[in-house]
């Protein structure tokens, strides 16, 4: 018989952006937290609802906002917010131009931006942790990436940190899909200056930490960002 952690706490990870460093690329790369304990408040309503697009002919597996219906995207966004006291949001902001040479190979970006923000986010925390991620886009890599990961947590984090980290497939875990609607909202307000779903999360959030802040030098894109 499997022995149950006490009392764990979920940080369910998501990302918006792409790995291209270059003016053909997403200037931003945000990944995102959600840390909450059980019982997840919003699977009743979700479960519900897509049951609800299923009878009434809209073929949806999960939840993913950014290709999701107007009208889809309303109602979930609504459910997130009867959630907010239940949950905390952390994000880090990547300014991809301002991403030296070295840092914007893909086994080092992603583990590195993780690190650091796990290591923000799991110092508030006394549980044991789980950390439930997406599975990483790029198949070829994922296996070096994945690796990358656990390397740069075991470096970063402090010792005697107690967590696992999992990379599931998001329509497993309504927590990705919330994830991954909270990190869009973010995406859009630092991306397009788009306030509308952001404000509908501002109440969860307790971190956006632009990490390259200080930087002024831009390794690519200067005539696009550097006067911006």
């Amino acid at each position: 018989m499997l022995s149950r952690m006490a009392n764990p706490t979920y940080l369910f990870l998501d990302e918006s952006g792409n790995f291209d460093f270059s003016v053909n690329g997403t200037r931003y790369f945000i990944l995102t937290s959600v840390c909450i304990q059980r019982p997840f408040p919003w699977v009743s309503s979700l479960d519900s609802f897509k049951y609800d697009c299923l009878e009434n002919g809209l073929d949806i597996e999960r939840f993913h906002c950014t290709t999701d219906k107007w009208w889809v995207r309303n109602k979930v966004f609504d459910i997130i917010g009867n959630c907010l006291s239940f949950l905390r949001i952390d994000s880090l902001i990547v300014e991809k131009p301002k991403t030296g040479c070295a840092l914007q190979k893909d086994i080092r970006f992603y583990p590195e931006m993780m690190g650091y923000l796990l290591k923000y986010v799991l110092k508030y925390e006394k549980s044991d942790d789980i950390i439930i991620s997406d599975r990483i886009p790029m198949k070829r890599k994922r296996s070096a990436i994945e690796k990358g990961v656990q390397n740069a947590l075991a470096t970063m984090l402090p010792l005697g940190t107690k967590y696992r980290i999992l990379h599931h497939e998001s329509r497993s875990h309504y927590g990705l899909q919330v994830a991954d609607y909270c990190c869009w909202a973010i995406y859009q307000k630092w991306a397009r200056g788009d306030m509308t779903c952001y404000d509908r999360i501002r109440g969860a959030m307790r971190s956006e930490f632009d990490i390259f802040r200080l930087g002024t030098t831009y390794h690519y894109g200067h005539e696009l960002w550097a006067k911006k």
